[in-house]
C-alpha cells in the first residue's frame, strides 16, 4: 500500500511539476506590474551612473599622475561642431574650385591640383565611413556593466569590480535561467496553440482566437528579455487593410510591435529556428514570406500585398522597408516595392535604449541562437514606440519620394540618422546608379561657367 501510496504522490508531482513551472515562470512575470521594472530600471540606472563616477574619480587620479588613462566617450556635441565645420571647409573649396576654373582667368584648363579635393574626399569617406558603422554596435555614451562593450573599466577599483561581479553572477545565475525557461515555455505554447488555430475552419472566430493568443504569447515571450516599451501616440495604430512600416534593428522588433498589435507579417523566407517560427505563423494568419533573389517571389508578394490592403476587415501588414538590420542609430533607404501598392501607410519609429541591452543583430557576427543568448544575459531590452499619423501618397508623387518622405518622418520622430545608402551594402557592391549620381555631383563641381 506504501508504494502505490508513493507511486502516486510520486505521479501526480511529476505531473503537476510543469505546471507550477509555467505558473511561476510565466504567469506571474506576465503579471507583473509595471512598476516593479521601473524599479528595476532605476536601480541599474544607479549602478551605471555608480561605475561613471568611479571611472571618472580614476582617470582624474591619472591625470595628477601625468599617465593620461581610458576616457568614456563624451556626447557628440564636439564632434558634430568638427563635422559641420568639415563641411563649411568642403563647401568653400567647391565653391572656390568652380570660380578659378574659368576660361577667362591665366590658369590652364587642368592642374594637378584640381584633383586633391577629391583624393581628400575619398580618403575621409574610408576613414569615417558613415554606412559601415551603421552594422555594427553604436558605442556607448557610459559603461553598463557588461564586458561586451569595454573590458576594460571593470577592475578600475575594487568597489566597481566587487559590483561587476555581482551583476554577472545576477544576469547568468539568476535572469539567465528564468529568461531561457520563460522562452522554452512561451515558444512552446506559441507552437502548440498555432497548431490548434491551423486545424480550426476560416472564420471570425478563428480570427478572434488568434488574435487573443498571438497578443498573449508575444507579451509572454517579451517577458523573456525583461522587454520595457514604452508606446506613444496609440490613437494612430495601423487600421485593417493598412500598411505598418518601421525602422529595423532586430528581430526583436516584431515582438515588441507585436506586444501591441495583431499584424501580418512580411519578410524573407529563413532556415533554422527562425524558419520553425515562420511556418508555425503561418499556420494561423497569413503571413507573405519571400525570396529576395527570386524575381517570380518579388512579383507575387506585389500582389498579395494589393489583394490584401484592399480587404479591410484584414490584420494590416508589418514590413520593414529597409530589409536589412541597423544598429538603431539612423534610417538607410526604404525599398519601394511597398509604397507602390496604395493604400494609407502607418510609420512607426522603435527607438532602443542601448544602456541597458544593445538589441541591434549583427546577422554577419552571431547567428540566432548567440544572438539570443546575448540578449537573455543583458540587463534589459528598454525602448520607446512612436505611432505616426497614417501618410498618404500624393499626387504625381513617385514611390521612391513617398518612400523617403516617411523614412524622413520616422528618423525624425526617433531621433535617428536620415541616410539615403541601401541596407543591402553590407552584402552587396554599391549599385551603378549611386556611382553614377556621384560622379554627375563631381562634373558639377568641374563645370566651366
Amino acid at each position: 500500500m506504501a508504494i502505490l501510496i508513493n507511486s502516486a504522490v510520486f505521479l501526480w508531482g511529476f505531473s503537476v511539476f510543469p505546471f507550477i513551472v509555467s505558473f511561476t515562470t510565466v504567469i506571474i512575470p506576465a503579471l507583473s506590474s509595471l512598476g516593479l521594472c521601473k524599479v528595476y530600471i532605476d536601480c541599474l540606472e544607479w549602478a551605471f551612473e555608480f561605475a561613471t563616477n568611479r571611472i571618472q574619480q580614476h582617470d582624474s587620479r591619472q591625470d595628477l599622475n601625468g599617465n593620461r588613462g581610458e576616457q568614456l566617450p563624451d556626447n557628440n556635441i564636439d564632434a558634430l561642431k568638427d563635422k559641420n565645420s568639415v563641411a563649411m571647409i568642403q563647401e568653400e573649396e567647391r565653391t572656390t574650385l568652380k570660380k578659378v576654373r574659368s576660361f577667362g582667368t591665366l590658369r590652364r584648363e587642368f592642374e594637378l591640383s584640381d584633383c586633391y579635393h577629391f583624393c581628400r574626399q575619398g580618403i575621409e569617406a574610408i576613414a569615417d565611413d558613415s554606412v559601415t558603422k551603421c552594422f555594427s554596435a553604436a558605442e556607448l555614451p557610459s559603461w553598463n556593466l557588461l564586458t561586451r562593450t569595454n573590458t576594460h573599466y571593470e577592475f578600475v577599483s575594487m568597489r566597481l569590480t566587487i559590483l561587476w561581479v555581482i551583476g554577472f553572477l545576477f544576469r547568468y545565475c539568476c535572469l539567465l535561467p528564468m529568461r531561457f525557461i520563460l522562452f522554452v515555455v512561451s515558444v512552446n505554447i506559441f507552437l502548440m496553440t498555432t497548431a490548434a488555430i491551423g486545424l480550426m475552419p476560416n472564420s471570425r472566430y478563428k480570427r478572434h482566437v488568434s488574435k487573443y493568443v498571438s497578443l498573449m504569447c508575444y507579451r509572454i515571450l517579451a517577458r523573456a528579455f525583461s522587454a520595457v516599451v514604452t508606446y506613444h501616440n496609440k490613437e494612430n495604430r495601423a487600421k485593417g487593410g493598412g500598411i505598418c512600416v518601421a525602422n529595423h534593428t532586430s528581430p526583436i522588433d516584431v515582438i515588441i510591435l507585436a506586444c501591441d498589435a495583431c499584424y501580418a507579417m512580411v519578410g524573407q523566407v529563413h532556415g533554422g529556428f527562425t524558419g520553425m517560427i515562420q511556418r508555425a505563423m503561418s499556420r494561423s494568419e497569413a503571413h507573405i514570406w519571400f525570396q529576395r533573389s527570386e524575381v517570380k517571389d518579388r512579383q507575387a508578394v506585389s500582389n498579395r500585398l494589393k489583394e490584401h490592403v484592399s480587404d479591410p476587415d484584414k490584420l494590416p501588414i508589418l514590413i520593414f522597408p529597409e530589409g536589412t538590420c541597423i544598429n538603431n542609430t539612423s534610417v538607410m533607404m526604404f525599398k519601394k516595392g511597398s509604397f507602390e501598392v496604395g493604400g494609407a501607410i502607418y510609420p512607426v519609429a522603435i527607438k532602443y535604449d542601448a544602456r541597458f541591452g544593445d538589441a541591434f543583430w549583427n546577422s554577419s557576427k552571431y547567428n540566432m541562437i548567440q544572438y539570443l543568448l546575448l540578449m537573455m544575459t543583458s540587463w534589459a531590452i528598454v525602448c520607446d514606440v512612436w505611432y505616426l499619423p497614417p501618410m498618404h501618397r500624393k499626387e504625381g508623387e513617385a514611390a521612391v519620394e513617398f518612400a523617403n518622405r516617411v523614412k524622413h518622418e520616422i528618423a525624425q520622430k526617433g531621433g535617428l540618422v536620415d541616410l539615403l545608402w541601401d541596407g543591402q551594402l553590407k552584402r552587396m557592391t554599391v549599385k551603378e546608379d549611386f556611382k553614377k549620381e556621384q560622379q554627375k555631383e563631381y562634373s558639377k563641381l568641374l563645370k566651366v561657367e
